[in-house]
């Protein structure tokens, strides 16, 4: 019986964290609804962009490879989902969050090129 209380308090948990994140309805809200990322993920994930930020701001190296090798120990279930990880980066710096970071690890991407221009004009 004990297991099963438990079992339901998890998933008021993740259904609480769903309705928070729905509420907001945030570029990085919707994503993580649509990607299945719990609130501990979450909180693991936004220390892990403070760290990037503190890394940007004293000059240090950073990657894009690097960033997504530790958003995948983070959030195992997108392992090798690349696209997630640049996502997630980018949806960031659209909120207005660690807004440093994308153009730091994928800014220079040919294919983020017109996006990076463009940013802030016509709605991009």
């Amino acid at each position: 019986m004990e297991e099963r209380i438990k079992a339901l308090e998890e998933k008021v948990d993740i259904l609480e964290f769903k309705i928070k994140l729905l509420a907001e309805n945030s570029t990085v809200s919707r994503l993580l609804f649509e990607y299945d990322v719990t609130e501990e993920q979450y909180n693991k994930v936004m220390k892990l962009m403070d760290r990037y930020r503190d890394d940007i701001d004293e000059s240090k190296d950073v990657n894009h490879s690097s960033f997504e090798s530790q958003i995948y120990e983070i959030v195992p279930q997108r392992k090798y989902d690349y696209h997630f990880c640049e996502y997630l980066a980018q949806s960031f710096m659209e909120d207005g969050r660690w807004e440093e970071v994308f153009p730091a690890l994928y800014g220079d991407m040919p294919k983020y090129k017109y996006y990076m221009e463009n940013r802030g004009k016509e709605g991009l």
